[in-house]
């Protein structure tokens, strides 16, 4: 996989888990009114994950002008929109809002800490909150909090195997 070099410049300039967090003055989080503890049977754990996400998912022409205003936000220096994957920082599966930009910040694709690492902790913090493990309220804030230190917690440190 080819690192664009405006990408590595940026990555190499800050910590690692700096480039993959959202500034939580820009994207502190939102959730979704219709999602609850008291309604999750019936709403996302009815469903897979992936299914209630793509149910819920903002259009793509709406993802796109936001990431181009938010990109700017951000300050990014690379503004190829390709470059980065609109996330929801409290996941559609776990009560995200879906449209609310409080709750969507334009995440760097090509970094340790991207998108795809980040997808696998909804799944097992999906799969808890649908158990009955995990709170709703307390999986939404692992994310809004920092979701780098929940993915160690709950699924180890790639740098640091057990």
């Amino acid at each position: 996989m080819r690192i664009l070099p405006i990408v590595a410049l940026a990555l190499a300039a800050a910590p690692a888990e700096a480039a993959d967090l959202p500034d939580p003055r820009l994207t502190p989080g939102a959730t979704d009114p219709e999602v609850t503890e008291a309604n999750i049977k019936e709403s996302i754990c009815k469903v897979s994950p992936f299914t209630w996400a793509q149910g819920h998912s903002p259009p793509a022409s709406f993802l796109e002008s936001l990431a181009r205003e938010q990109i700017q936000q951000y300050g990014y220096q690379d503004t190829n929109i390709k470059h980065y994957q609109m996330d929801h920082l409290i996941p559609l599966s776990l009560g995200g809002h879906p449209t609310d930009p409080k709750n969507i910040w334009p995440q760097v694709l090509l970094t340790k800490w991207g998108a795809r690492r980040k997808d696998y902790l909804e799944e097992v913090l999906h799969d808890k909150v649908c158990k009955g493990e995990l709170g709703l309220r307390e999986a939404q804030d692992l994310f809004r909090t920092n979701w780098i230190e929940a993915y160690k917690k709950y699924i180890g440190d790639p740098d640091h195997p057990s």
